[in-house]
């Protein structure tokens, strides 16, 4: 063995409505649902806008992909998730740059369990999980 661990990544199945941003992901963008009507950015993908409720205005943005780390925990017994190899592992809250209440979750690759420098910067990186899958992660800038 004596490979460097990983947290697992999950192979994502994109449906309608979040089809257009797993698209997005596969050619290193990262775009969000952006609503007209209230000018809000959203994520994850839904069918109406959680703010002001509207299914028709909702369109889609690309973003800059740069955000901060607003806080995180370390994940140590997941036994419910079948990740017991994988830990421990960080799991940050990344907020968005251009929208801090868009929230992400991430184990930032390249940062080591516990050294999880909150308030750091962090850009949006693309890993492959499959074949022509990339997932969207988040790295210490």
């Amino acid at each position: 063995m004596g490979m460097e661990q990983h947290m697992p990544k999950l192979i994502p199945v994109p449906d309608e409505v979040s089809k257009p941003f797993w698209d997005a992901v596969n050619t290193k963008r990262l775009v969000l649902q952006h609503c007209s009507d209230c000018n809000k950015l959203q994520y994850p993908p839904q069918q109406t806008c959680q703010v002001c409720g509207s299914a028709t205005k909702l369109g889609w943005k690309e973003v800059s992909g740069r955000g901060h780390i607003a806080t995180y925990i370390i994940i140590e017994d997941g036994r419910l998730n079948r990740r017991m190899p994988d830990q421990p592992y960080n799991l940050a809250m990344v907020t968005l740059d251009e929208d801090p209440t868009v929230n992400f979750y991430s184990n930032l690759p390249g940062t080591p369990p516990y050294k999880v420098p909150v308030s750091a910067a962090v850009e949006v990186t693309f890993e492959e999980v499959a074949p022509n899958q990339l997932i969207h992660e988040w790295r210490v800038v």
